[in-house]
């Protein structure tokens, strides 16, 4: 067994796949290659693979995948109808200008390489701006006290690995000495609230599969993982974010779009009720190259 092999474990049926992300004696450290999952397992309960399997399980979060890219993209055509039909009503039809937009910009922190280049791709499709930084986990406070001041970003997305624990302090749920990172996300989000206390200034994702979701959203997130300590797809916070970035100042985001549309559902990620970040601006910037100005200066 490798660093970097593709494995599954036998004790769970090889639902999941993982990669090998560090060798300990006899245990290997895994993490999850579609779910956010970070897990520890006896070598000898793994088997390498030559592919993840394409399982119930993974077609199924393929499926959702596809299904909430397809909503997200409706959901921009609907807002760009809605702003065309709101300045259509307060224009003549002569006069009426364009306008430009101005989503909310997402600073996104991962724990995962590989997740954060999956995710910065689904931005970039979806026109969402983004600036995203891979950071260890236990590292994320420290990289959001240096990151917010320069970024100056409306949504902040703070994500990687999580898990709830076999030998857990008296099985107990309530405690966060029973996750591997849930502490880690709830220091990080202090030190972004901190940065930004108003709720719909600064909107807050954070958390991975099974993590606390009551101690994230005590902490200052408006969405957070896992209500139901559940694994969640990889790119769920991605689909908050965008949903975020994309739906209007005047407006809430969608709380039903957000619990039934995310690819893990309801008990996979939920928040509170939180104003959105889209602005749009009039009227439409001008391609400076072809503007003919007549100089006022000499």
């Amino acid at each position: 067994m490798n660093v970097g092999d593709l494995v599954v474990r036998k004790s769970y049926g090889g639902d999941v796949a993982f990669r090998v992300e560090d060798l300990r004696s006899n245990l290997a450290v895994i993490k999850g290659t579609e779910f956010r999952l970070l897990a520890d397992s006896p070598l000898d309960d793994l088997v390498r693979v030559p592919y993840a399997p394409f399982n119930e399980k993974t077609q199924k979060a393929h499926i959702r995948a596809n299904e909430s890219l397809s909503r997200l993209q409706r959901h921009r055509e609907e807002l760009t109808e809605r702003t065309q039909a709101n300045l259509g009503g307060e224009w003549p039809m002569a006069e009426q200008p364009s306008y430009f937009e101005v989503p909310g910009k997402v600073l996104h922190l991962d724990g995962d390489i590989n997740y954060l280049k999956k995710s910065l791709n689904l931005y970039q499709q979806l026109r969402v701006p983004v600036e995203g930084h891979y950071v260890n986990e236990a590292g994320m406070a420290d990289a959001l006290y240096r990151l917010l001041p320069r970024v100056r970003p409306d949504i902040v997305v703070i994500t990687g690995h999580d898990g709830v624990l076999k030998h857990r302090p008296n099985n107990d749920l309530y405690n966060l000495n029973s996750y591997k990172n849930s502490q880690n996300f709830v220091s990080a989000i202090q030190v972004a609230r901190q940065y930004e206390r108003h709720y719909d200034t600064l909107t807050i994702i954070a958390g991975a599969c099974q993590s606390h979701f009551e101690a994230l959203l005590q902490a200052g997130a408006n969405f957070a993982s896992s209500p139901g300590r559940i694994l969640i797809h990889a790119l769920d916070p991605v689909y908050v974010a965008a949903k975020a970035s994309f739906t209007s100042v005047r407006e809430t985001i969608n709380m039903m779009d957000v619990l039934h549309n995310t690819i893990s559902g309801a008990q996979g990620v939920g928040g509170i009720e939180t104003r959105g970040s889209y602005r749009i601006g009039l009227p439409r910037l001008n391609d400076l190259s072809q503007l003919k100005v007549t100089p006022s200066v000499m």
